[in-house]
């Protein structure tokens, strides 16, 4: 089934006005009921596809306080913003008044190319949108409202060298931690696969009290590319591999917020895990929110590289405590 994303309709060119399609995803391994998946429940998902040629590698999204408009960031340097919409069972349905925007750089300009705007992580934090970036490695932040049409108005210190960066697989997750932890509301960056001399993931605490590098363990062949704070503090990792021995995979670790602070070389459980069995891409971002009956959702999506081998997916998920998977 197809779902018109948009009553409005155009290309994009002018107004940034995008119509999005919607197929409905109602199982998460086809061809089975199953809908428990480590502490996950599969609640619905969308395949979305569009006749604007942006429409595509989405690399973050974030729920705006309504748990029903969205941010997002392409790593072709655009903006994309639209609404979630929703059947009457509450299950995911499509996506309205979407709009694809390019990013503005500091010096005012629009599509310097990728190596310039390759936006990676997204974050927002009161009345500014933070935004790290790759190959030009950076955290810009941004006026909200107004992100849409002005460059950045600051910048966030990196602790990581960047000679330790790696040119497209560095600063790829973006969060901000709860005001009521100890980390006291401030961003946290975790690269993608930046190594130090043991093998970790480098990553750090940007501001607050706690400012400071630290590290994230690494293994199994799986990168990071998206993360997010739970309400208790803790912090889910999205990563995901593709390799010719495992193929397409994806998984989500819990680390505990306690354990983040300057110096520390942190790691977590592993609390869910798909593979090409089940609907999945190349899934770049997470978010979560509480529903209107106090459950934990969280919502990944896919980057599909403008590829006709990948997709842009949607998922959405009820975060269970009481399962976990434990790393063997």
């Amino acid at each position: 089934m197809l779902l018109a994303g948009c009553s409005a309709g155009g290309d994009g060119k002018d107004d940034g006005v995008a119509t999005i399609r919607a197929t409905v995803i109602s199982k998460f391994r086809p061809g089975s009921n199953e809908t428990r998946f480590g502490a996950l429940e599969f609640i619905g998902g969308l395949e979305l596809s569009s006749d604007n040629a942006l429409l595509g590698a989405i690399s973050a999204m974030r729920f705006r306080p309504d748990q029903r408009n969205f941010i997002s960031v392409l790593d072709t340097g655009h903006w994309l913003t639209g609404a979630i919409e929703r059947d009457g069972e509450g299950r995911l349905k499509g996506i309205s008044d979407a709009r694809i925007m390019p990013m503005i750089d500091r010096q005012g300009g629009t599509d310097p190319g990728k190596g310039s705007m390759d936006a990676e992580g997204l974050a927002l934090r009161g009345d500014h949108v933070l935004v790290s970036y790759e190959q030009y490695h950076r955290v810009d932040v941004y006026p909200d409202p107004g992100f849409e049409i002005s460059p950045p108005d600051g910048t966030l210190p990196l602790p990581i060298p960047r000679v330790q960066l790696r040119a497209n697989r560095s600063l790829e997750a973006l969060m901000i931690a709860p005001q009521s932890s100890p980390l006291a509301g401030g961003a946290v960056l975790v690269t993608e696969d930046s190594l130090d001399d043991q093998g970790n993931m480098f990553a750090a605490v940007l501001d607050g009290p706690l400012q400071g590098r630290f590290t994230v363990r690494h293994y199994g062949g799986f990168d990071v590319s998206d993360g997010v704070f739970l309400p208790d503090g803790d912090l889910l990792l999205l990563e995901r591999r593709f390799g010719l021995m495992h193929g397409l995979g994806v998984r989500i670790r819990r680390i505990a917020g306690s354990d983040i602070r300057p110096g520390a070389v942190v790691d977590g459980k592993v609390i869910f895990e798909a593979s090409s069995r089940e609907q999945i891409d190349n899934m770049e971002g997470i978010d979560v929110f509480r529903a209107a009956d106090g459950s934990l959702h969280l919502i990944l999506v896919s980057d599909d590289n403008h590829s006709i081998l990948q997709r842009s997916l949607m998922l959405e998920f009820r975060l269970h405590d009481d399962k976990l998977v434990s790393r063997s």
